[in-house]
Parts: C-alpha cells; sequence; structure tokens
C-alpha cells in the first residue's frame, strides 16, 4: 500500500459491507421472499454501523428524516435555490453525442428572464459601479459576478478586497468543470418546475455514461469487473465477491471515492423510483412511488445482495456532505454574506432558514472525519488529493454526455454539489482564516456553488426519506 493512502481502521468490517456465508445469506433470503416479504431483506442488511466512519443507519434515519429533511425542503423553495443557472449545450468532449432524448419527459423548461429575480440576474455589478473607472476594473468586476452572495453594504475597503479576490485563480480548489454563466447558451432553470423523475432515458447511451463513470475514473483496473455490470463474462458463483476482496485492498482515500460515486448513483436511481410515471389519462400524467422498480433495483434478491450495499453508499455520500455542511457554516455566518435576490425580507429569512440548517448539521454527534484522508507523507497526500480531484472533475465532464436534458440538468447539479462539499472539506484552513467584514482571497463560493451544494444535499435528504417510504410500501404488500 502507498504511504499516501490511509490505512483503514482496525476491527471496522470491510469496505464492501458485512457480509453473511453465502449459505445462510440464501436461506434467510429466500424465506423472505417466499413469504413475499422484500422489505425484510432490504431491513436486515440496511442496518448497524457504515463501513469507514463511526456512524449508524439509524442515527441517520432519525437525524434526517425528523430534523433536516423538512427544513431542507423549505430551503429549497426559495427563490435563491430554486433557480439554478446551467449550459444543457455544451457538447460532450469525450465522444460523438448520440443525440438529445425525444422523449418528452426529458426536456427541460428554461425560466424567462421575467421571471428570474432581479438580485440574481444582476449578479453583483450594481453593487460595485462607483468604483468602476476603467476596462480592467470592469473585467474584474464582471468575473466578481459570479459571487452573487455579497452583501450590497460592503465599505469601500471591503470592494477593493472584493476585486483583489476577483483576480484571484482559484481554479485549482474546483473539484468541478463549471459552466460559464455568460455563455449565450447558459439558462436559469427554475428547479421546481423541472423536478428530477423518472423520463424513459435508458438504454445503450445512459449505461455508457455510468459505465465510463465507474471503468474509466474510479481507480479500478479493466481486470475487475463491478458486481451486476452486463459486460462483465460470466464468473460463475463470483457474484462481485473478486470486486470487493479488490475494494477492501484499496487504501482509504480511493474506497471513499468509489462509494461517492455509488452512493450518488443509488440516490439518483431511488429519486426515480420515487418519482415515476404510473399511468397517463387523457394527457394528465400521475406520478408516484414504483415498488416494482425499487425492487428490481435494490431488493437484494434480485440484485445478489448488491442493492443494500449501494444504499450504504447513499449513507456514506450523505455523511460525507452533511460534515462539508458543518464546516462550512462559518462562511455563511459572516455579516458580509448575503443570499441576494432583490427582495431584502426574504433574503432576511433564506439566511435565517440556512444557518438553522447549519447548526443542525454541526450538532449531528457522528460526523465523517475528513481528517483520516490524505494523512500519509506530504508529497505523496498531495499527489494523492490531485489525483483524486482531477477525477473527480473528469466525471462532472462525463455529465455532458447525458442524452437527456433533464437526466443532465440533475446530473450536472448533483455532481457539482457533491464536487462543491469535496472543495469545502479539503478547505478547512482557510475557511478558519476567513476574513469577518470582506471577501477572501483563500476560500470563495459562486452562488452556482452554494445553489448545487443545497440542492444536492436535499436530494440525498429526499432519498434517505424516500427509502422509508419505500420500507412501509413494502411492508404493507408483504
Amino acid at each position: 500500500m502507498s504511504s499516501s493512502c490511509s490505512s483503514s481502521v482496525a476491527g471496522r468490517p470491510a469496505a464492501g459491507g458485512t457480509r453473511r456465508t453465502g449459505l445462510a445469506a440464501g436461506l434467510l433470503l429466500a424465506a423472505a421472499a417466499a413469504a413475499g416479504c422484500f422489505s425484510w431483506g432490504i431491513e436486515a442488511q440496511l442496518t448497524g454501523v457504515l463501513d469507514d466512519c463511526l456512524c449508524d443507519i439509524e442515527s441517520i434515519d432519525e437525524f434526517n428524516n425528523f430534523k433536516i429533511f423538512p427544513k431542507i425542503q423549505k430551503l429549497q423553495e426559495r427563490d435563491y435555490f430554486r433557480y439554478y443557472k446551467v449550459n444543457l449545450k455544451r457538447p460532450c468532449p469525450f465522444w460523438a453525442d448520440d443525440g438529445h432524448c425525444s422523449i418528452r419527459d426529458c426536456h427541460v423548461e428554461p425560466c424567462p428572464e421575467s421571471k428570474v429575480p432581479v438580485g440574481i440576474k444582476a449578479g453583483s455589478a450594481n453593487k460595485y459601479s462607483k468604483i468602476v473607472n476603467h476596462t480592467k476594473e470592469l473585467e474584474d468586476c464582471e468575473q466578481a459576478n459570479k459571487l452573487g452572495a455579497i452583501n450590497n453594504t460592503l465599505s469601500n475597503q471591503s470592494k477593493e478586497a472584493f476585486i483583489d479576490w476577483a483576480r484571484y485563480d482559484y481554479s485549482q480548489d474546483h473539484f468541478c468543470e463549471l459552466d460559464d454563466e455568460r455563455s449565450p447558451d447558459a439558462q436559469y432553470v427554475d428547479l421546481l418546475l423541472n423536478p428530477e423523475r423518472y423520463t424513459g432515458y435508458k438504454g445503450p447511451s445512459a449505461w455508457r455514461v455510468w459505465n465510463s463513470i465507474y471503468e474509466e475514473n474510479c481507480f479500478k483496473p479493466r481486470s475487475v469487473y463491478r458486481p451486476l455490470n452486463p459486460l462483465a463474462p460470466s464468473k460463475g458463483g463470483d457474484d462481485g465477491e473478486s470486486f470487493y476482496t479488490w475494494l477492501e485492498g484499496l487504501c482509504l482515500e480511493k474506497r471513499v471515492f468509489y462509494k461517492l460515486i455509488s452512493g450518488l448513483h443509488a440516490s439518483i436511481n431511488l429519486h426515480l423510483c420515487a418519482n415515476y410515471l404510473l399511468e397517463e389519462t387523457w394527457g394528465k400524467p400521475r406520478w408516484g412511488p414504483n415498488v416494482k422498480e425499487f425492487t428490481h433495483r435494490f431488493d437484494p434478491m434480485e440484485t445478489k445482495s448488491e442493492g443494500p450495499r449501494r444504499l450504504k453508499n447513499l449513507y456514506f455520500l450523505y455523511l460525507v456532505e452533511l460534515r462539508a455542511l458543518s464546516k462550512v457554516a462559518s462562511y455563511f455566518e459572516r455579516s458580509v454574506v448575503d443570499l441576494y435576490t432583490g427582495n431584502s425580507q426574504e433574503d432576511t429569512e433564506t439566511k435565517s432558514l440556512l444557518l438553522e440548517i447549519f447548526r443542525d448539521a454541526k450538532s449531528f454527534p457522528m460526523h465523517f472525519d475528513e481528517k483520516s484522508m490524505f494523512a500519509g507523507d506530504k508529497k505523496g497526500a498531495k499527489s494523492l488529493k490531485e489525483e483524486f480531484r482531477l477525477h473527480f472533475k473528469n466525471i462532472s465532464r462525463i455529465m455532458d454526455c447525458v442524452g437527456c436534458d433533464k437526466c443532465r440538468l440533475w446530473g450536472k447539479l448533483q455532481t457539482q454539489g457533491l464536487g462543491t462539499a469535496l472543495k469545502i472539506l479539503f478547505s478547512e484552513k482557510e475557511i478558519k482564516n476567513l476574513p469577518e467584514n470582506s471577501p477572501s482571497k483563500g476560500f470563495q463560493l459562486t452562488r452556482q456553488e452554494i445553489v448545487a451544494l443545497l440542492n444536492a444535499f436535499g436530494r440525498l435528504s429526499t432519498s434517505i426519506r424516500e427509502l422509508q417510504n419505500f420500507k412501509i410500501l413494502l411492508q404493507q404488500r408483504s
């Protein structure tokens, strides 16, 4: 094992999840299936302490469903967080476009400019007009527009500090390929009017995207095949055990990377199962939870126990993003930061609700410890961290290869949200040194990153809430 890789904690379950012996697990699951108790199999395996952290699933369920979920849902309805600017026309950088999906539900309806709050459209340009005297400052001001979170009561000294920051190239901190918001192809989208749900987009095009993500970006040799991979050669009774043997042998950082991607994939699949087109009568669609689809994707019997493992990775991803929220709280607690839309009363209420969510996040007692990562020798750790960042940045670029516009929208937003969370977790020193009344060169978040961060976490919170709903539906069917 490389000295730059952090070893796992002794005595903790293996990274792939605690596994029963094949015979015992088979008998138990067969009995559950015979009784029609599919939920029994999921609940029996989706419990206890998660690998690579010291938190149990039951604590996350209680914390999320009763404390965080109602608040994050309200926050996502606020104007500042419902409008997201995105470029859905960027070409795929890796292969020739398969063509965009023609299914009606794949379509994204952009928001008319007249509907976007004036403060969001204006950015910060109107706040710096007095100090723009020549072309260089104008260019800096345009670059500063991306932030969209600076209080309009800045002192002259603070304004100068902000312009100074605008010249700072912080692209090295990014874990994502950000859209250029000034591009004529970038449009505002009302996320509430374009919800993430099952669109019918599937088949070779969709599989190609996820296959590229897993096979080319998750530190995996091509000789190791993921469980349930239809391209894998038949290996008899292997059932993915060789994959988890390989995964357990990785250093912590690379295991974490795989779990984050697997958790994101599981979360997206859960959203599609929970918001499925059940029927359409006279042009009126009815959306709701599809238990059959959920069972197909996650039931232990149908997935050879792979479903519960993927759901555990969803919980792991939730912990990582929750940790990021707790770490970035001090950035937003400063008086200089304002979630500006132009409606002062709404802006005050929105920030108050956001700070309440941050307080809840900080109160959670079993956070993921990011300090255990990249803790080897400095040179090796720095190299591994950069490799980690570039791999994830590449995944954010793959999202431009998704053929369904609605899937692309939510894929870009959620990868950017996770990328922002990673940026926060690995910027602890810069966040601690933030000045109270002026922007900082060392660490900044654009409005695009802020909106993605909170909406991405909102999606994870919703996934865990929907998972409880599916457990109830399955119990009712048994």
